[in-house]
């Protein structure tokens, strides 16, 4: 759908996504990325996916120019979660679990959702696990009894002191294994992950396309914003900068 735009990278590939909805798939969103879409008029904008660190990341102002505009903007998994936990109070949509986590406060940290990746050329491929991944995992675990939930705690706290460049179950079990936690129990659970693993922020993205696939599908009007946008020294000059925007 030519009219209906997503960021998204090494969350979920782009070949499933599609499968999920048709949209424009574009790469993670960077500074800039959202507030020169809106001079396309699109129906929808979607944000996984984005850069940070190196790279800007994208302005809360211009996810809220966007809704200014009527365009709807929805988010989850990823760095749209986090602007959605932030921006929902004035109309951005949120979906799924991790943005719920944020969004009420049993999430604070950025590094929840950040991960190291490859290229572009290459799809982007998961370099490091993203923190939110293994807290569902060793809750799932827990729940089913593969680790007792005083071992999942501690496994928890020892990935949530790695470095999201490092965090990693390996890493996080060789660590456990170092602390002293049980070697059987440790075993179990490296035996279950292969097939118990769980993907927080692919279920979220999947979650956030079919809800997109369902308000295009039902003509859904504009978005009506119900919030004062305020004109800034810092917005016009990004405005006269980008060419593209009405300020």
């Amino acid at each position: 759908m030519s009219d209906v735009f997503v960021f998204l990278g090494p969350t979920l590939p782009a070949a499933e996504a599609a499968r999920a909805f048709d949209a424009v798939y574009l790469p993670p969103v960077a500074q800039g990325d959202i507030a020169r879409l809106c001079a396309r008029k699109p129906k929808a904008i979607g944000i996984i996916d984005g850069f940070f660190e190196d790279v800007p990341s994208v302005w809360h102002k211009e996810i809220l120019f966007a809704l200014k505009e009527g365009i709807p903007v929805f988010g989850a998994s990823s760095m749209g979660a986090l602007r959605a936990a932030e921006l929902h109070p004035f109309g951005m949509v949120g979906v799924g679990a991790i943005f719920e986590a944020f969004r009420d406060g049993r999430l604070e940290d950025d590094d929840e959702v950040a991960v190291i990746h490859g290229p572009a050329e290459l799809g982007y491929p998961c370099l490091s696990e993203a923190m939110v991944n293994i807290r569902r995992t060793l809750a799932d675990a827990a729940a089913a009894g593969v680790l007792p939930a005083a071992t999942a705690e501690r496994l928890q706290s020892i990935a949530k002191e790695l470095s999201y460049r490092e965090r990693g179950y390996g890493r996080m079990l060789r660590h456990g294994g170092e602390t002293g936690l049980p070697a059987e129990e440790l075993a179990a659970f490296r035996a279950w992950l292969p097939e118990g693993r769980f993907d927080q922020k692919r279920d979220d993205a999947l979650l956030m396309l079919r809800r997109m696939r369902r308000f295009v599908a039902e003509g859904a009007p504009a978005f009506e914003p119900r919030f004062h946008f305020e004109r800034t020294t810092l917005w016009d000059r990004a405005a006269a900068m980008s060419g593209t925007i009405r300020a």
